[in-house]
């Protein structure tokens, strides 16, 4: 993978971030545009060819969350790192339900921020090269539909976000096996990192929301204790 043919753009309305990014990204090597809000950076991502954005959350004139919601709905597969002084679960979980691909938070190490971007870019060669099937799959109560980013449980329609699909994915190829973290982390992210457990675990949560009648008491996606995840494609 060529980085010095990947163009980033990076929207974030702090001229002092955004400068910083600007010239530490650009200095490793990658071509970088920027813009200063919300509106100029989604406008930039449907009209120009990106690798990758890094998108700010609290903005003027349209928040991160929308400007991905609206890349999203474009249909636009471009990787989504989110940056933004907000670090809740909750405020992550808004961050991946509106189709952010990684969230880091303010303030955050330039070092910690080029890793995830190449984890990114090296995660979405992958999928460029080995695409996911567009046929229909098919497991007990569960159908997913890669060409839309969607699943039926039952008779019930529901919209993923990439991540959730990817999650979905893997682990209806193991069904009723339980899959371990570290799997699902190369599978899904293309490596393995400890480190990114707790990234993982907060994708799954969004995921069963989707999924479940109950998270408390869930049907089809298990926890395994000190392992990691199981699909049951029916209910249990």
């Amino acid at each position: 993978m060529d980085i010095s043919k990947k163009r980033i753009l990076i929207v974030d309305d702090d001229d002092a971030i955004r400068e910083l990014l600007e010239f530490d990204i650009g200095q490793s090597g990658y071509v970088v545009d920027t813009a200063k809000d919300g509106v100029e950076g989604l406008n930039k991502a449907l009209n120009n060819t990106y690798d990758l954005i890094l998108l700010d959350v609290m903005m003027p004139k349209m928040n991160g969350f929308d400007v991905c919601k609206n890349i999203r709905q474009a249909r636009l597969a471009i990787p989504i790192l989110m940056l933004t002084a907000k670090g809740t679960i909750e405020d992550k979980t808004d961050g991946f339900d509106s189709g952010a691909d990684d969230y880091i938070v303010k303030p955050f190490d330039i070092q910690e921020v080029l890793l995830r971007i190449r984890v990114l870019l090296r995660r979405n060669h992958i999928e460029e090269t080995n695409p996911i099937t567009d046929e229909v799959l098919h497991a007990g109560d569960i159908q997913i539909f890669p060409e839309t980013l969607e699943c039926t449980i039952v008779n019930k329609r529901v919209k993923l976000t990439p991540t959730e699909f990817e999650i979905l994915y893997s682990l209806m190829q193991h069904f009723n096996n339980a899959v371990t973290l570290a799997t699902l982390l190369d599978e899904v992210w293309g490596y393995d990192s400890n480190e990114d457990v707790r990234m993982l675990r907060v994708h799954v949560g969004g995921l069963r929301n989707k999924i479940e009648e109950n998270v408390k008491t869930p049907k089809y996606l298990h926890t395994v204790t000190n392992v990691g995840y199981k699909l049951t494609p029916f209910a249990e």
